[in-house]
Formats: structure tokens, sequence, C-alpha cells
């Protein structure tokens, strides 16, 4: 079983609308346990890419 990637930062970020602490969606991580683990491991596959896409988002200017 995958574990999840949640770490207790729960924010949906209104730009992107994913958790700033995980990088999910909000329906990954409703749906996360009764996702096989070929989901999940899509869904961690993507996490390193999201996290980089609410870093730059939340550095850029109002």
């Amino acid at each position: 079983m995958i574990q999840s990637p949640c770490i207790k930062v729960c924010a949906v970020d209104a730009a992107t609308g994913l958790c700033t602490g995980c990088a999910r969606t909000l329906d990954e991580i409703a749906r996360w346990g009764s996702m096989s683990d070929t989901e999940r491991a899509e869904v961690m596959r993507v996490l390193k890419e999201r996290k980089a896409r609410l870093s730059s988002a939340s550095r850029e200017p109002e």
C-alpha cells in the first residue's frame, strides 16, 4: 500500500486548486482511501511537478 503524501498542512491554493501541503486535488484527497495502488502511484508521480507549480504560483506578483 502506498502511503499518503499528506503532511498535515491542509489549505487549497485558489489559483491551482491544489492542496498547498501535499499538492493533491480535493478529489484525490477524498478518494485516496478507495484508490488502487496503481491510481495512488500515478498521483504520487505527478506531485513533484505540482509542488513546483505551487511554488512558482506563490512567487508571482499579484
